[in-house]
């Protein structure tokens, strides 16, 4: 009985189909982008530059160690309770109006927090000061920052609701599409000036510290 050959395989366009396998990959392929926050660094002050002293109960301290365990102002806290604690602190209004420097600062007639004396004296003065470790998890830090932002969006939104009947959140987002509106940019200026964020990353710790 005669042998049968096995008939051959024409594989002269495998290397075009694979090709377009490869370019249908690229395209259809979602790539993983890692999420950061966006920060604008301040400009480096002059030689002469004295800082201003800064009252201890002005200072809101969040420390972040190598285990990832959060402390704030010295006492263990989860990292979803930080944002309820950073608007206390934020919106205290316990200023009840000083000269300081040559200025006369009022009161916040704004802020509806326990005006505690231990506490800040107006939003324009509360720092929050993050100091984390070197070992610490980015995707923890992340989380700790979006709590803190999420604190300023939240006063932001109460305030610009009452003075314009809108939250910051739509009148920032008006205020984009119309970059020419004066009336807009003073709203927005108004709300960020009220409620200024001021977050200080301090030099990360050595792991262990």
């Amino acid at each position: 009985m005669a042998r049968r050959e096995n008939p051959e395989i024409n594989a002269g366009s495998m290397a075009d189909i694979a090709f377009l396998l490869l370019i249908f990959f690229l395209v259809t392929t979602t790539m993983n982008v890692d999420s950061g926050i966006s920060k604008k660094l301040s400009e480096k002050p002059p030689a002469d530059y004295v800082p201003p002293i800064i009252k201890e109960k002005n200072i809101f301290e969040v420390n972040l160690n190598f285990r990832n365990e959060l402390q704030v102002e010295g006492e263990r806290m989860e990292i979803k309770d930080l944002k309820d604690a950073a608007i206390a602190f934020i919106d205290n209004g316990g200023g009840e109006g000083k000269i300081e420097e040559g200025v006369k600062t009022g009161p916040c007639t704004y802020c509806k927090g326990e005006k505690s004396e231990s506490s800040s004296d107006h939003p324009n003065k509360a720092i929050i000061s993050v100091l984390s470790d070197r070992g610490t998890e980015y995707g923890v830090y992340l989380k700790v920052q979006n709590e803190l932002l999420r604190a300023y969006t939240e006063l932001r939104n109460r305030l610009s609701k009452e003075r314009y009947g809108i939250s910051f959140d739509e009148l920032e987002e008006s205020y984009k599409d119309d970059r020419n509106n004066v009336a807009l940019q003073k709203k927005v200026d108004d709300i960020k000036n009220s409620y200024p964020q001021i977050i200080s990353d301090a030099e990360p710790t050595s792991s262990g510290n």
